[in-house]
């Protein structure tokens, strides 16, 4: 069978004494690199050491506003809402970028890389809820794929493998009130160029209720599962329709939602474990194990067989409490992928 790839969705603890907010900033502004590029570096080196095969760039600033900034700007406009290309930039895709580059000088090769972009639907909802404009939404699909566009012709030193377009409202969302053709379609034109390169196009969303719109789609080939925290999203799933369709999925194996893993803590040990590492360390020992990590991977591939492609952590990482757990819990995650594809080879 072909080795299952081990990818991560992107966001990771930051440093105790950096500043989201600060961050945030100097990523907009492109005027900080001396701030903003030592702590992408610094997260590409843990989740490198952890063993992510495929990583995603480090996301420091909230996914709606990253991609909505710029959209929302006149002067980065040609019309309304209708993005010009120079000011789709993703500055975390340069800074993974100077990080490829030092690996190419020691590996001779192009890192595989994850770049994900918050997709139109969820850009669209956060602005105008369950009105529905599908001009608007169109534009907004349009908007996503010049990020990407911009990434696939500047990136120098790194390989863009898979493309995620995140959709976290789809199928949770009661304000969703868009057309199924238009979601279709959006996601076509958000993938496009992504495709195009070559990438795999991944839809991440939070349940795959509506996750055949995303099989229907020119351009999406993989599905995101969260299946580690809810194993019966794996039930939603028809292998005979991710076939037909030529369509894959990317299984979560470990669970990433921290503070109810923090509340089960929190019952054992009668209080609030939050802030006593040594407790909290129990998560990556006795709780998402590599031993755990691998029998949820065996049994999902019991299911859905050569249809998984890509494994990993169910989310982002961003609101664990430190880098190091975080870091152990990638680790966790490579042993078990890695155990997998040696029993499967």
């Amino acid at each position: 069978m072909t080795e299952i790839l081990f990818d991560d969705i992107g966001s990771f603890p930051l440093p105790p004494d950096a500043s989201k907010t600060a961050l945030s900033e100097a990523a907009f502004n492109r005027d900080n690199n001396a701030l903003l590029f030592p702590v992408l570096n610094e997260i590409s080196e843990f989740k490198a050491k952890a063993g992510v095969q495929i990583p995603n760039y480090s996301q420091v600033r909230d996914m709606n506003e990253q991609f909505l900034r710029p959209i929302l700007d006149e002067n980065c406009c040609i019309g309304p809402f209708n993005l010009k290309e120079e000011c789709a930039g993703t500055i975390e895709m340069e800074a993974l970028d100077l990080y490829c580059q030092k690996m190419k000088e020691e590996t001779g090769e192009k890192t595989p890389v994850r770049m994900c972009v918050t997709g139109p639907t969820e850009l669209y909802l956060k602005e105008f809820g369950g009105a529905s404009y599908t001009d608007i939404y169109q534009l907004f699909a349009k908007d996503v794929n010049l990020f990407v566009r911009n990434a696939v012709k500047s990136m120098k030193h790194c390989r863009i493998a898979a493309v995620s377009i995140d959709e976290p409202s789809i199928g949770i969302n009661p304000d969703l009130a868009l057309p199924a053709d238009e979601i279709i379609s959006a996601l076509n034109a958000a993938g496009a160029d992504a495709a195009k390169s070559g990438a795999d196009v991944e839809i991440h969303i939070h349940s795959p209720l509506y996750y055949e719109l995303a099989c229907q789609s020119d351009t999406v080939n993989v599905i995101g599962m969260e299946s580690a925290a809810t194993p019966s999203y794996a039930d939603m799933i028809d292998k005979k329709v991710l076939s037909d369709y030529d369509t894959y999925v990317r299984a979560g194996i470990t669970r990433t939602d921290i503070f109810s893993m923090a509340g089960t803590l929190n019952e054992k040990y009668g209080g609030n474990v939050w802030d006593k590492p040594e407790i909290m360390q129990e998560i990556v020992t006795v709780m998402e194990t590599p031993e755990t990590a691998e029998k949820r991977l065996e049994k999902l591939f019991g299911v859905f067989g050569d249809r998984i492609k890509y494994a990993g952590p169910d989310c982002g990482l961003g609101s664990w409490p430190s880098q190091e757990l975080a870091a152990a819990l990638l680790k966790n995650t490579s042993i078990a992928i890695a155990a997998f594809n040696e029993k499967h080879k």
